[in-house]
């Protein structure tokens, strides 16, 4: 299965919970990332993510100067991208179970609707 569209669907809330447990720099997060799994993943897709989380007031950024080439940009969860991180973790947590449920092949008559189960 091509996952590059599931990907784009969640890739705001995997930075997130990747950033909620440490500040980052870019290419940090996406070691991080690909770390858990999600090896597919572009490095220009989550520099994007992370500056228009950014952007949006979810994350807050520092600059670090490194003795090994140039200044590294870490971004770090704040208060609004916490509860968005809950929300979004929430919705997933909803979506997943109703998809489980959906694809859960050993339950006769999930996968259509319960309409085999009278």
């Amino acid at each position: 299965m091509d996952t590059t569209q599931l990907l784009k669907g969640v890739l705001d809330l995997a930075v997130l919970a990747v950033v909620a447990d440490e500040d980052g720099y870019g290419y940090d997060v996406v070691r991080r990332l690909r770390a858990a799994g999600i090896e597919e993943v572009g490095d220009a897709s989550v520099y994007g993510t992370l500056r228009r989380l950014y952007s949006s007031g979810a994350l807050t950024s520092y600059v670090v100067p490194s003795d090994e080439g140039p200044h590294r940009k870490y971004y770090g969860i704040n208060a609004q991208g916490r509860a968005m991180l809950e929300a979004q973790r929430k919705d997933w947590q909803e979506f997943a179970g109703t998809m489980a449920r959906l694809l859960d092949t050993d339950v006769p008559g999930a996968a259509r609707g319960r309409k085999g189960t009278r």
